[in-house]
C-alpha cells in the first residue's frame, strides 16, 4: 500500500488556519510521551480498532499518521481504511521530519492543556500558596476549605489532609456549599499544577466572593515539602452554587466567545457533513448514568479541559457541551474556547426522553505501554516529581517558540 504524504510545513499551515486535522502518533503512549508535536494525539496502532470510531466520528476527516521510524504507519493506515476512513496520509519523514523542519517537540501527555494552564497563570497571575504555607494554615486551624479538583479515584488514592473532592468543572456549582462563609479562604489543589490553576482561575473568573488560592505544585509540591498525605478519603462536595453563579458562569463563557444553541441549531451542526462534531456531557458520571441526551458522550468537564487531546483528537473540530444546570458546561466551554476551539453550550433538551446507562468505557492500555505520570499514584521518585515541575515551568517559553497554539486568555 502506498500512502500519500503531508509535509510538516503543510501540517503547520493547517493548524494555523484552524482547518480540521487529526495528527496521530501511532506509537505506544510511553513512546508518545517522550516527544511529539503540540497538537498530535496518541492513538497506538494496536488500539485503533478500540478507539478510532469513538474519537474520530467523521470518516472523511483528514488523518495524518506518524511514528519515529518503527514502521507502524502502514499497518495503522490499513486498519483505519478497513474501518471506512477515506482520507489517511503519512507525515513525511515521521517525527524525524518534523524535527528536521525545525519545529518544536513537546514531552509528556496532555501537553497542550498543561501548556495552556501555564499560560493562564502567567497572564492572569493566578494566586497560589506554597505547601508550607498551607500546612501552617491547617495546623493553625485557619478558616480554610481545601478543594481537590482531580478525579475522585485520584483523590481517594491520596489527598491533602482535610480536603474535599470537588472535581474540576464542579467547582462553581459546589463551592457555595464547601465554603458558605465568604470569609473562608478556598485552596484548590490537584496533583501538579494545571488543574489547580484552571480551577482557581475558574472561581475567580466566576466571581466567587471568597479569597481563592491554588496549592502551588499540588500533591507533588506537598510531598517534596515533606508533608504527609491522607489515603482513602471519601469526602465529596455537595451541589450548592453561590449566589449569582449561573449568570456569572454564562457571562464568563460569553466573554470567551462561547455561543448557546438549542436543539434545532444542534441538528444543523450535526447535518454538516464537512465538519467534525464532538458532543460531550460534562456532568458527573452518576448524573449521566441516570439520564443523558442521545449522542452525547460522558466526559467530566475538568478532565475534558485537561485531556482534550484524548477526547477530541481532531484539531479544528466543533464541540457541543451539555449540562442540565449549564454552569459546568459554561465554565468548561469558556476554557476550551480560550484554547482555540469552536465550542457551543446546548440549552435545554433534558425535559424529553433521555437515554439511561453508564458511560462507554474503553479498555485501558497494557500497563507496559502506558506512560507513568509523575503525579499519579504513590511511590513516585522525588527526582521524577521535580523534573516534571521543571518541565512545566518551561512550557510558556516553548509555546512561544512553537507559535501554532492560537491560545488566548480572557
Amino acid at each position: 500500500m502506498t500512502l500519500s504524504s503531508v509535509t510538516p510545513q503543510d501540517i503547520r499551515a493547517t493548524l494555523l488556519l484552524r482547518r480540521e486535522i487529526a495528527l496521530l502518533d501511532v506509537r505506544h503512549e510511553a513512546e508518545f510521551a517522550t516527544g511529539h508535536p503540540l497538537f498530535a494525539a496518541n492513538m497506538a496502532s494496536g488500539r485503533i480498532a478500540l478507539e478510532a470510531e469513538l474519537r474520530l466520528p467523521r470518516k472523511d476527516v483528514p488523518i495524518v499518521l506518524y511514528d519515529n521510524g518503527e514502521g507502524l504507519v502502514a499497518a495503522a493506515a490499513e486498519q483505519l481504511m478497513a474501518l471506512g476512513y477515506s482520507n489517511v496520509a503519512a507525515l513525511a519523514g515521521g517525527l524525524g521530519g518534523w524535527k528536521a523542519a525545525g519545529y518544536e517537540v513537546f514531552e509528556d501527555v496532555n501537553s497542550y492543556a498543561k501548556a495552556f494552564g501555564e499560560l493562564v497563570e502567567s497572564r492572569r497571575h493566578t494566586p497560589s500558596l506554597s505547601a508550607d504555607e498551607v500546612a501552617a494554615l491547617i495546623s493553625g486551624k485557619a478558616n480554610i476549605a481545601i478543594l481537590d479538583v482531580r478525579r475522585f479515584d485520584e483523590y481517594a488514592t491520596m489527598n491533602i489532609p482535610g480536603s474535599v473532592s470537588v472535581p474540576g468543572a464542579e467547582l462553581v456549582l459546589r463551592a457555595g456549599g464547601a465554603a458558605p462563609d465568604p470569609d473562608t479562604t478556598i485552596i484548590v489543589n490537584c496533583a501538579g499544577r494545571t488543574r489547580s490553576i484552571i480551577g482557581t482561575q475558574s472561581l475567580i473568573n466566576a466571581g466567587l466572593p471568597n479569597k481563592v488560592r491554588a496549592l502551588r505544585n499540588g500533591t507533588i509540591g506537598w510531598t517534596l515539602a515533606k508533608h504527609d498525605l491522607e489515603h482513602g478519603a471519601g469526602k465529596r462536595g455537595g451541589i450548592a452554587p453561590f449566589e449569582g453563579a449561573g449568570d456569572n458562569a454564562r457571562d464568563v463563557a460569553y466573554r470567551a466567545g462561547v455561543r448557546h444553541i438549542g436543539i434545532d441549531e444542534l441538528a444543523a451542526l450535526d447535518e454538516d457533513a464537512h465538519s467534525t462534531l464532538y458532543r460531550f456531557d460534562v456532568r458527573d458520571a452518576e448524573e449521566y448514568t441516570a439520564g443523558h441526551l442521545a449522542g452525547f458522550r460522558h466526559y467530566a468537564g475538568g478532565q475534558l479541559v485537561q485531556e482534550i487531546d484524548m477526547a477530541a483528537p481532531v484539531r479544528g473540530a466543533r464541540i457541543v457541551l451539555s449540562d442540565n444546570k449549564n454552569i459546568r458546561a459554561d465554565m468548561t466551554a469558556s476554557w476550551l474556547a480560550q484554547m482555540g476551539w469552536e465550542v457551543y453550550v446546548l440549552d435545554g433538551g433534558y425535559n424529553g426522553r433521555l437515554e439511561v446507562g453508564p458511560p462507554r468505557m474503553v479498555p485501558r492500555p497494557d500497563p507496559a505501554h502506558r506512560y507513568r505520570r509523575p503525579y499519579e499514584g504513590t511511590g513516585v521518585a522525588e527526582q521524577a516529581m521535580q523534573a516534571y515541575l521543571d518541565w512545566e515551568y518551561g512550557l510558556v517559553e516553548q509555546l512561544r517558540r512553537d507559535g501554532t497554539h492560537g491560545f488566548y486568555v480572557i
